[in-house]
């Protein structure tokens, strides 16, 4: 028992520092993508459109990508994945330097980066139970996301604008190199990694859609949970895909102090990450679900009447803590309900409602901004939306 532990715990490890890599990856990327965006148009309606052009893909290839994790190794897949990603942003750094940028080359990066992170984030969320138990779940689950949040917000914002600020292809560089070292350590990762499910006759692509399908389907709980992670994406992407002009217009920035601003997201999320498992070992899980909405919907919509950068940044902070609590309650409800051969299928439907939902989300908000006249107006209403959601949620999850 201390041996196989042992085992989990060493590839636990090698995945989550992959996993870091990977998302510091992102994280840079995430902040130079709308910076250099930023230098071709300040139209709202074309910024928010990138948020959409990076987060198309889950809705176009999120089933397809679960499907396939079903099937295949899925260490092998993020391995892929990351070497593809680190293939496409090395050729935006070069793009850079060139002088050949323009705001459709930047949707274009955007878009092939987003298919390749379907892959590999699917699959390190499907290797989780493969690498830490039943009994680990929380914890992992609560790992991985401190992994993003330390690579996306704590270090990836700072990084990436901070670059850009020395040179526009400095940022590109960095991310492609972290896609490249995430990949090359997962290699060293020992075993096999295909789903152990019953033995059943060999099926068609279409076949295995349809089964991850029909079971969401028949399965009231995990339904309502699905409807209820789209939802909150939807509304939370209102005001993050504006979270740049926010910075930059409304609250006066520079470009350089938007990475440091989104420093304080990256704060609150890894103390969220940090105190979900207690809170979930404490609390019902309905309750920590529907309290995580809430107090989000409170940071988010309390910036919009925030002109003071500090204030702003300590409910970005709140509201980067709240979701992060939400996401590991949502992941291991998810872990557990799911049987291990559907977990690619059912995570590939999960993951094309709640991360398609974000382009719809990113367009609306841009929209909304336009028709408003300030990003602000629109973190108030998106704040509204969230406190209206956390009562569906109290309600949607009351079997949990």
């Amino acid at each position: 028992m201390t041996r196989s532990r042992g085992t989990r715990d060493r590839r636990l490890a090698w995945l989550l520092g992959s996993s870091s890599l990977a998302n510091l990856g992102d994280g840079i990327a995430k902040v130079a993508f709308p910076l250099l965006a930023a230098t071709t148009t300040r139209d709202p309606v074309l910024i928010a459109g990138l948020s959409a052009a990076q987060f198309l893909p889950w809705l176009l290839f999120a089933l397809l990508a679960g499907a396939l994790l079903d099937r295949v190794d899925r260490r092998k897949a993020i391995v892929l994945a990351n070497v593809a990603r680190a293939v496409v942003v090395g050729g935006m750094a070069a793009l850079v330097l060139a002088g050949e940028v323009s705001i459709w080359l930047v949707y274009a990066g955007a878009l092939l980066v987003g298919v390749a992170e379907t892959v590999a984030d699917s699959a390190a969320n499907v290797l989780i139970p493969s690498v830490a138990g039943e009994t680990g779940l929380e914890s992992a689950n609560s790992r991985l996301q401190a992994t993003e949040i330390v690579g996306q917000s704590f270090l990836g914002g700072p990084v990436g604008s901070l670059t850009f600020a020395v040179f526009a292809a400095f940022p590109f560089v960095l991310t492609s190199s972290a896609f490249a070292i995430g990949a090359a350590l997962l290699v060293a990762m020992a075993g096999s990694y295909r789903p152990r499910g019953k033995s059943r006759p060999a099926t068609t692509l279409r076949a295995d859609l349809a089964d991850g399908l029909r079971w969401v389907g028949r399965n009231p709980l995990v339904l309502r949970l699905v409807v209820v992670a789209g939802s909150l994406s939807l509304i939370t992407e209102l005001a993050q895909a504006q979270l740049v002009l926010y910075a930059l217009e409304d609250l006066g920035l520079s470009e350089a102090t938007f990475g440091v601003f989104a420093f304080a997201g990256g704060i609150g999320g890894l103390a969220g990450a940090a105190v979900a498992s207690r809170l979930l070992a404490r609390f019902r899980q309905r309750t920590v679900l529907a309290v995580s909405v809430a107090v989000a919907g409170l940071a988010i919509g309390g910036m919009g009447f925030s002109p003071v950068p500090a204030l702003s940044a300590t409910l970005f902070g709140l509201f980067a803590a709240a979701v992060v609590i939400g996401n590991v309650m949502l992941a291991t409800a998810r872990h557990r309900l799911v049987p291990g051969e559907l977990l690619g299928r059912v995570i590939g439907v999960w993951r094309t409602v709640v991360w398609g939902a974000l382009p719809a989300g990113a367009l609306l908000g841009g929209l909304l901004t336009e028709l408003l006249g300030s990003t602000s107006a629109t973190f108030v209403v998106s704040g509204a939306l969230q406190l209206a959601l956390a009562c569906a949620a109290l309600a949607a999850a009351r079997r949990l």
